[in-house]
């Protein structure tokens, strides 16, 4: 048995008797995450087919914590805190050895009725309005969308990955069925960038109809997508994209358009265009998203062209889990063609 002397067994009864403090009753914590696996044959055009089990391709698995704390008066502050894991090796990151552990997102809140402010690590405006205006969403592996404008081995030049350090980042309030987004990147004197990176969309939701306009200016490089010294002479890149998607119930539809230019000694502008569709069969729903994205470089000849398509069905057996199995079709000139067949589960908690 534990002994406490009496002066002790005093003060902490003088502790216990002491109110709570107010932060501790009006602030809580929260874990959530995903686990997805796929299993499969994978192969991107000009590639060999390749039989494995793969992490995070229908979504990038990952863990996170997020807290909030009721400061008065309409305020509120937070923090969310998301690390990326491999469910094939245990590892930590997207690819092995790359991302830092709080890659996901990093970063501390102040919200009110003026809107939120963030500060630190998140997805950049260009990035969110891709992925929620496709039938694949934020899937690196399989969305035709995600893969030819961050993902693809080749092809589509975006500079400065679907994630920025250093950032601020401020959300209006909901007016109506529209928001706003503005993002600010430092660049901080690194050596792989030539100033800041600056991103904003707006996003309009209303009924069934879903309405972004995107645009983003990045001058820094990040952890993954392309780097600057791909692009000899690199000065900047200016991307800007629309999307839409309206659901008729028996059929939701998506369609995107935006460009991808890239100012340098040799100048490369991108045309990138995707028309997807869901359809509910059941306890899931048939998705299907073709996307096509096309290479100038300038140069006489040198015209390049990725095809993608993806074809598959999401069973849900509950809230939080579903199965897959899809069907993707990988195409880029010059290159053998790419086919992936895979299967796979993902959980959310």
């Amino acid at each position: 048995m534990l002994r406490v002397s009496a002066p002790l067994a005093l003060s902490l009864a003088a502790c216990l008797a002491l109110p709570a403090p107010r932060a501790a009753a009006q602030s809580n914590v929260q874990i959530y995450g995903l686990i997805d696996a796929s299993i499969g044959q994978f192969q991107t055009a000009g590639t060999k087919k390749v039989r494995r089990l793969d992490s995070g391709n229908m979504s990038t698995s990952y863990l996170g914590f997020r807290g909030s704390e009721d400061l008065g008066g309409g305020l509120r502050a937070g923090f969310t805190l998301d690390s990326f894991l491999l469910v094939d090796s245990g590892g930590a990151g997207r690819v092995p050895g790359v991302d830092a552990f709080w890659a996901r997102n990093a970063n501390v809140n102040l919200s009110g009725s003026f809107g939120n402010v963030r500060l630190g690590r998140m997805g950049p405006p260009l990035f969110v309005s891709t992925l929620l205006f496709n039938p694949w969403g934020d899937s690196f592996g399989y969305s035709p969308a995600i893969r030819q404008y961050y993902a693809a081995p080749y092809g589509t030049p975006v500079v400065g990955d679907s994630g920025w350090n250093n950032a601020i980042g401020y959300t209006t309030p909901r007016m109506g069925g529209l928001t706003a987004t503005v993002l600010v990147a430092a660049g901080e004197g690194a050596a792989t960038a030539r100033g800041p990176n600056v991103g904003a969309h707006a996003l309009y939701f209303a009924g069934p109809l879903g309405l972004t306009a995107a645009w983003q200016k990045v001058e820094a490089q990040g952890t993954l997508g392309r780097a600057i010294s791909a692009f000899p002479g690199f000065s900047s890149q200016t991307a800007w994209q629309l999307g839409g998607s309206y659901d008729f119930k028996a059929v939701k539809v998506f369609a995107q358009y935006g460009t991808v230019k890239t100012d340098a000694t040799a100048d490369v502008k991108v045309k990138t265009w995707q028309l997807g569709a869901t359809v509910p069969i059941g306890a899931g729903k048939l998705q299907a998203s073709y996307g096509n994205s096309e290479l100038d470089f300038i140069a006489p000849g040198a015209d390049r062209t990725s095809k993608m398509m993806t074809v598959g069905y999401d069973y849900f057996l509950s809230k939080r889990t579903d199965v897959y199995a899809l069907y993707m079709s990988d195409k880029f000139t010059g290159l053998s063609s790419g086919n992936t067949i895979a299967v796979g589960v993902r959980h959310t908690f």
